[in-house]
């Protein structure tokens, strides 16, 4: 919902309802909380990002031998829910929740708490706060050149703003400071986040040009 109050305000008229729009949609919530991990170079970058998690299947293997769901809605689904799963033979499975887990088997707590943790604690969800972020964020337009050292930039702006309006909370820390300069992503209210179907003669191609790559023949 803080994009909405990071768009110029000439640009608001026009985005305001698909911006709040994301705050309804799973697959957007989700790629939002994501992308505080990443580390694209500018927003062309960051648009091929989101581009690729929107895709409905992907190829899985060194040979793309398994065609997969949107990894990252059905990782949602099999936290939240017990299902019947059915791979590409139909050969049906039993999936049973599972916990929230990084690469290392270690739960994890998510960049996305720590970001909007810390726009909490240094005040940006406050009336005043609200206000700076809009007007200082508003100056730029996030859309295919502007890098993090534009977002930094506007992000001491706000910074220094708040402490002049004497917001922050007396929790406010170092820590605050460092997430929102290293981890809040760049605004997103130029991207599409809506699910890319994907049609099986496209995942068959890919599948058997990366077997030719891996294995020097089709599968």
């Amino acid at each position: 919902m803080i994009d909405a109050m990071r768009c110029p305000a000439k640009l608001i008229s026009s985005k305001l309802n698909k911006v709040v729009g994301h705050f309804y949609d799973h697959l957007a919530r989700l790629i939002y909380a994501e992308s505080q991990d990443w580390k694209p170079m500018h927003m062309k970058q960051l648009r091929e990002y989101v581009d690729q998690e929107r895709k409905a299947h992907y190829l899985e293997g060194d040979g793309g031998e398994y065609i997969l769901p949107n990894s990252t809605v059905a990782r949602r689904e099999s936290i939240l829910y017990a299902d019947i799963e059915a791979y590409e033979n139909d050969a049906l499975v039993w999936n049973m929740p599972h916990r929230l887990q990084n690469q290392y088997g270690f739960d994890q707590r998510p960049a996305v708490l720590d970001t909007v943790d810390a726009l909490f604690a240094v005040g940006a969800f406050t009336e005043t706060g609200l206000k700076i972020v809009s007007e200082i964020w508003g100056q730029v337009e996030f859309q295919e050149s502007e890098d993090h050292q534009d977002a930094q930039t506007l992000t001491e702006l706000m910074l220094n703003r708040f402490i002049e309006a004497n917001i922050l909370l007396e929790r406010a820390h170092q820590k605050h400071v460092s997430a929102l300069y290293h981890s809040w992503q760049m605004p997103m209210y130029n991207l599409e986040f809506k699910l890319i179907n994907v049609p099986l003669e496209e995942l068959q191609l890919e599948r058997a040009a990366m077997a030719r790559s891996e294995y020097g023949c089709d599968l």
